[in-house]
């Protein structure tokens, strides 16, 4: 078994199609939409986790981007700027996946892009703007 954090973008004409419910019975695999933004006739974005066969994944992401859907791993798009970060903890207090963590013995903060869901809470909670989102 397998698991694939992913970024979906949708242009319009696919955003009304039954994608995921594709997923799950063309390819056997699980879907966990962890986040998405869609609104019928615009271009949308879905945050999902697919856990199934590798080989099945890799052909439910080509099947994908032959519909016009663009697909990337999720883990590019949270960025946090450790070099000039204090570890202060406000993005702690907002992260509700636990992603986001300062504990010892160093207790710098740690960020776990596996975890992440791409809220963007963080953003706003940081002092200092170290923490970027693209969703």
């Amino acid at each position: 078994m397998a698991k694939r954090r992913l970024v979906l973008t949708f242009p319009p004409e696919v955003v009304e199609r039954p994608v995921v419910a594709m997923l799950v019975k063309d390819y056997d695999i699980i879907t966990n939409i962890l986040r998405a933004e869609i609104h019928e006739g615009e271009i949308g974005r879905m945050l999902v986790e697919l856990d199934g066969q590798a080989k099945r994944i890799r052909e439910a992401v080509k099947h994908l981007e032959e519909l016009g859907v663009e697909v990337e791993d999720a883990i590019t798009d949270i960025e946090l700027d450790d070099t000039e970060c204090i570890s202060c903890g406000a993005c702690t207090a907002v992260c509700l996946p636990g992603a986001l963590k300062v504990e010892g013995p160093g207790w710098e903060l740690e960020l776990d892009k596996q975890r992440c869901i791409l809220c963007g809470l963080c953003v706003d909670a940081c002092p200092l703007q170290l923490i970027t989102v693209k969703f």
